[in-house]
């Protein structure tokens, strides 16, 4: 059993309070907190379509773009030469190609996450 609902593209966990009797629910893989809750499986449903509505308007309304989850599909043009020294790391690793590029973009994403910001020169 899967304790998640989808809706617009984003995704709530679902996760049953004893003490207050309600299921509560918050947006999975965005930074923005996005939460609700509610008494049945019927009126969760409704409140978490109901949030991800006044997300969205919220968003338009402020002018901005609303975050979205990462879809897991990336889509990248290189040149023939790297796409082809990436295929033999990939054999010589023993992964296929996708698992090999995402090892590689996570080791860069995590290098990149603990790198102080770049200073602008005076």
């Amino acid at each position: 059993m899967t304790n998640s609902m989808t809706y617009k593209g984003y995704t709530a966990s679902m996760v049953f309070d004893a003490e207050d009797k309600i299921i509560v629910g918050r947006v999975l893989d965005i930074d923005d907190i996005i939460s609700f809750h509610g008494e049945s499986v019927s009126e969760f449903e409704a409140n978490f379509r109901a949030a991800i509505d006044d997300y969205l308007a919220a968003a338009k309304q402020l002018g901005s773009a609303p975050e979205k989850p990462a879809s897991g599909k990336v889509m990248l043009r290189i040149a023939p030469e790297i796409h082809a020294a990436a295929i033999k790391a990939a054999a010589w690793s023993g992964k296929s190609l996708n698992k090999w590029a995402e090892g590689a973009l996570d080791k860069a994403a995590r290098k990149a996450r603990t790198r102080p910001a770049a200073r602008s020169e005076a």
